[in-house]
């Protein structure tokens, strides 16, 4: 690794990362969707053994309050204790976003207005794999239960004993999620998408996991509604110079070390820190248990590069729209009316990172793949839906009628036109061409 300039780094080398343009792939995890749609339990069986090499015909694929017990007797008062801390602060944050109906009422007898309403029943994907993922728990259950949703239900892939991770148990009861199956990838998302036997549907999916999963939710989208197609972590971070080199490398490796494609970026105008950040990341990586996933991640998306000034750093951000955007500079906070496309904006030197991952109070599930352009955090709107209230007077329908017929008539829509007609004067017809 080694630092270059703004004009000779090659971004597309850096951003473009798709959701999968593998065909056969995609294929692939068509042909899983359908089985489980087919086959109900039995599919989820014949494929947690193929994939997880586990065998939960006899077990059953819920997960027990036996099995949460013993993971509470697993994990230890500190865990327990840090995560409950985390809950609060989470549930705060969220609690502030909670929006109400309203009703407008009019002169004229007429009610305009919305209805917001939580969803019924909603899935949220844990992955397993390389790592666990209590935190995950938290961030994807506790908006839903603020607002509102009855039934939460947790998917996770087993490990080789059939079980699922304690800690991620614990954090699950913890949460609010009301039911628990030992099921994950492209199957688990096609029982919550579809149904079977033993897990019945859901009316939107979270969550992120592999390739194999984000196809998945791809491919259920409109049978079930989900929250975005999460692609590898990211975090760039524009640093002035008195950004700590030590600081800087250790917040780079904390998303390097998540996912061989995850990407790692620094910005800065100083070029003695970038050159001593690349060092120090050099340096610890070799300290890392995830040191081989963090080299590859590092020597391949990540990126040491010099801009001018703030000014032109702040406008690269902007453009990679990443994940998660460090403000390490003397006085963030006369910056932050700057940022425009980012996911999480962390201010200041005593803000890293894995604050937000875990403890802070926002949500860590973030737009990725420069999609925070246009995308937001999970937050409590993610579980809600909006009705709108129309209750029209019978002065307010006299009033806006021929209008109304008029506007339908030019759509060529004649019993649109009919429908309201019907109910006003008798006789009182409105020629769509007329503009009277």
């Amino acid at each position: 690794m080694k630092v270059e300039n703004l004009k000779d780094i090659d971004l597309k080398r850096l951003t473009r990362k798709s959701y999968g343009d593998d065909k056969a792939l995609e294929q692939r995890v068509a042909e899983i969707l359908e089985r489980v749609r087919e086959k109900g339990d039995e599919a989820l069986y014949e494929m947690t053994e193929k994939f997880d090499r586990v065998n939960l015909r006899q077990k059953g694929l819920k997960v027990t309050e036996e099995e949460l017990q013993g993971a509470y007797r697993e994990v230890g008062d500190d865990f327990i204790q840090a995560l409950r801390r985390a809950k609060g602060n989470i549930l705060g944050y969220h609690e502030k976003q909670k929006r109400v109906s309203w009703l407008d009422p009019e002169s004229d007898g007429s009610i305009l207005g919305q209805l917001l309403l939580p969803l019924q029943r909603v899935g949220i994907y844990v992955p397993g794999g390389t790592a666990s993922y209590p935190s995950s728990v938290l961030m994807n259950a506790l908006p839903a239960v603020v607002a509102g949703v009855k039934e939460i239900v947790m998917v996770s892939p087993p490990r080789p004993d059939g079980s699922l991770l304690p800690e991620v148990l614990v954090a699950a009861a913890e949460a609010g999620v009301t039911e628990i199956y030992k099921v994950g990838g492209a199957q688990g998302i096609a029982a919550l998408a579809y149904g079977t036997e033993s897990i019945s549907r859901v009316d939107k999916i979270t969550g992120p996991g592999n390739i194999y999963v984000t196809l998945a939710k791809k491919q259920v989208f409109g049978c079930v509604d989900i929250d975005m197609l999460a692609g590898p972590s990211e975090i760039l971070i524009l640093a002035d110079e008195s950004g700590n080199a030590e600081e800087l490398a250790a917040d780079l490796l904390s998303q390097a070390e998540h996912d061989r494609l995850a990407s790692a970026i620094l910005v800065s105008p100083s070029r003695n820190l970038l050159e001593e950040t690349v060092k120090e990341v050099e340096r610890q990586l070799d300290e890392l248990p995830r040191r081989e996933i963090a080299r590859a991640s590092w020597e391949t998306y990540g990126a040491a590069i010099l801009v001018n000034d703030l000014s032109e750093g702040m406008a690269l951000a902007n453009e990679i729209a990443p994940e998660h955007f460090e403000l390490v500079v003397k006085d963030p906070y006369s910056w932050l009316g700057r940022v425009k496309n980012v996911g999480a904006v962390f201010l200041g030197r005593y803000s890293p990172e894995p604050v937000g991952d875990y403890f802070a109070g926002p949500n860590h599930v973030l737009p990725t793949g420069g999609t925070a352009r246009f995308y937001s955090p999970l937050n409590v709107d993610t579980f809600m839906k909006k009705v709108s209230v129309i209750g029209y007077s019978e002065e307010a329908l006299k009033r806006d009628a021929q209008q109304i017929a008029l506007l339908a008539r030019r759509e060529g829509l004649e019993a649109h036109a009919r429908a309201v007609e019907v109910r006003v004067k008798e006789g009182e017809q409105f020629n769509g061409n007329d503009d009277k």
